[in-house]
């Protein structure tokens, strides 16, 4: 047994585990984050893999990844891990720059034989020392050790070796004091239609954790402290299942049955897989047979009366831009998700950007004006996923609700909410005081909002469509002086939803001259970059927008507030040029990253200093 002084205490630790896209590095990533948030640790991710569905054994093109960072005050899946876990030479090579200096590395030994390195293209037979590793190294027999835990189970080798993955999560367990139980539970739920692969997984994983004992004379154990959360029911959760929950949640809330009309599209998919389990919660859920049909389906749904969404990446949203225009100028509640990845055309798929923002505010010929919110966090996607609902059908508009590969796939420790936390969503109904001389596009002067008739109700028979309205009548009208009113009033009523919606908040250092801003995925990179700041004595403010079209109400009164603006995102400076046409008065500096990946704290550290520095 370890005695206490064997145990170091930690705030927060980053392991990142590392193989090929078969070795099932997101299942055991995976499982470990649960794990942890069960123990009352924050956790947050990152899923880094391939687009590839599975490229050459052991080569540097199929290496999967999965960071997660478990503990207090945990906002990112950390810059750099405390461990890495490579499963083979290729692994290794790819990952090896994300480890810290005094990290640990852990590599099956027995996977690093002479043909291994070659397909990893090592040009000698030592890869730490080639790789200039000075870190510690675990050798462990990570494959001879499964197959010696499963030689009299049966199973062919084939299957034994899949086995492998488990074992290092078994190590990975002790390492950390992470209990095995709950791990076991995930096993047998992930097999449970297959008990002797179950039983195989839980046997390895013993042996991984029985490992770990026998060699704890050389490394050291870890005990990660945990938060003090509020009171509750606590899981983990990635932001594209958060995003299907949340819509569920508004459903419950509206009254309006819930339907998706999608087409499968990486790194969206996850939502349409999660929704078309809940049949028991009344949600129809209806893969189409491509992405026009899909808006087109829900634009249909929302005619009907139902709580209608789509879901979708970047092409995808190109494909839906002349469904959009419709259900701007018909009026009609709707709701497009749209998990963003880097572009252009099919671009990076599995990879993360911001760069749909643009085709988000203005992608649609004419006068379109709609709604755009994003959320910040993966447990963030369930919140304004139900924002993205309660604006679509108390506002009687399309809403754009921008995620992206980071948060869709990234998860994080969510404490589920009681349903009283959660606002009645109030649908427009025509009153019964106008019900004699409604017509369709008759609005409530205060929001200028048109009600919404459910077809078949008694005595509002009516008809939408893709042509101009008369504002009075509601019949196809081609009158330029009606066009032009009918264009203003949709604008306007886009407009008028910023009293309807939070003030824009700044944390950090409320009084300094410098602000940092931000947009949807980015937050937790650029909140604990504004920390780090304050902390080193660089004093900075930091306000995060989730509502981008309209704008919080008060976006102007912050922004002037300050001497220096710096908006940092993930593309080349779509917000802070939406941001500079709407306050020209306002000097706006950049920081910008488009390679597929989030920010590293880091980085924005040392880009906001020399922002500073240099002004």
């Amino acid at each position: 047994m370890l005695e206490k002084t064997d145990v170091k205490v930690l705030d927060k630790v980053v392991i990142r585990f590392s193989g090929d896209s078969g070795d099932g590095m997101q299942l055991v990533g995976n499982i470990f984050t649960n794990v942890s948030a069960g123990v009352g640790n924050m956790v947050s991710t990152f899923p880094d893999y391939p687009a590839e569905i599975r490229a050459p054994q052991g080569s540097l093109s199929g290496v999967s990844g999965f960071q997660v960072s478990v503990g207090k005050g945990v906002h990112t899946p950390g810059d750099q891990c405390d461990v890495l876990v490579a499963m083979n030479p290729a692994a290794l090579k790819q990952n090896i720059k994300f480890l810290k200096a005094g990290g640990v590395v852990i590599i099956d030994i027995d996977s690093f034989k002479e043909a291994d390195l070659k397909k990893a293209l090592f040009e000698t037979d030592d890869a730490i020392k080639e790789l200039g590793i000075t870190s510690q190294v675990l050798d462990v027999p990570v494959t001879s050790m499964t197959k010696a835990a499963l030689a009299e189970s049966g199973m062919d080798n084939k299957s034994i070796l899949k086995c492998r993955n488990i074992f290092a999560l078994g190590l990975v367990c002790w390492l950390f004091d992470r209990p095995l139980e709950a791990a076991v539970k995930h096993i047998e739920k992930k097999f449970a239609k297959k008990p002797a692969v179950a039983e195989a997984n839980i046997k390895v994983l013993n042996a991984g954790f029985d490992y770990g004992h026998n060699i704890h004379a050389s490394v050291s154990t870890y005990r990660i402290e945990t938060s003090d959360p509020r009171k509750g029911v606590y899981t983990d959760i990635n932001g594209n299942t958060a995003t299907a929950w949340g819509l569920i949640m508004a459903s419950e809330k509206s009254g309006r049955p819930l339907f998706l009309g999608s087409y499968p599209i990486t790194p969206a998919t996850d939502i349409l897989h999660e929704l078309a389990k809940r049949k028991d919660l009344g949600v129809k859920a209806i893969q189409m047979e491509d992405e026009i049909a899909g808006i087109c389906s829900a634009i249909g749904a929302s005619y009907a009366g139902n709580l209608a969404v789509t879901s979708t990446s970047g092409p995808g949203l190109a494909l839906k831009s002349e469904g959009l225009g419709l259900a701007v100028i018909a009026e009609l509640p709707l709701v497009v998700i749209d998990v963003q990845r880097g572009g252009p055309s099919t671009g990076l798929p599995t990879k993360t950007e911001q760069t749909d923002l643009m085709q988000a505010l203005y992608g649609r010929n004419g006068e379109s004006p709609l709604a755009v919110v994003a959320a910040s966090s993966p447990t963030d996607c369930f919140t304004m996923a139900f924002e993205a609902c309660r604006i679509a059908i108390e506002h009687m508009t399309p809403v754009i609700l921008l995620s992206d590969a980071f948060i869709g796939n990234g998860s994080s420790a969510w404490r589920v909410p009681e349903a009283d936390e959660f606002p009645e969503i109030k649908p427009k109904f025509v009153p019964d005081n106008i019900k004699d001389g409604w017509k369709p596009y008759v609005r409530d002067e205060a929001d200028l909002v048109r009600y919404w008739a459910i077809p078949g109700t008694e005595g509002l028979q009516h008809r939408l469509g893709g042509l101009e309205k008369d504002a009075v009548t509601s019949a196809i009208s081609t009158d330029p002086v009606n066009h032009e009113k009918m264009v203003n009033i949709r604008r306007e009523k886009i407009a008028r939803i910023a009293n309807d919606i939070p003030s824009l908040e700044v944390e950090c250092n409320v009084g300094a001259d410098t602000l940092l801003l931000g947009w949807g995925g980015t937050f937790g990179h650029l909140f604990t970059a504004a920390q780090e700041l304050c902390q080193s004595g660089t004093e900075v403010a930091f306000a995060h927008f989730r509502y981008i079209n309209p704008l919080p109400a008060n976006t102007g009164e912050v922004l002037r507030r300050y001497k220096r603006v710096i908006v940092a995102e993930l593309n080349t400076g779509m917000f802070a040029d939406y941001l500079q046409s709407k306050y020209p008065e306002v000097h706006i500096d950049r920081i910008n990253k488009i390679q597929g990946q989030p920010f590293s704290v880091a980085e924005v550290v040392s880009k906001v200093k020399h922002i500073i520095t240099n002004a």
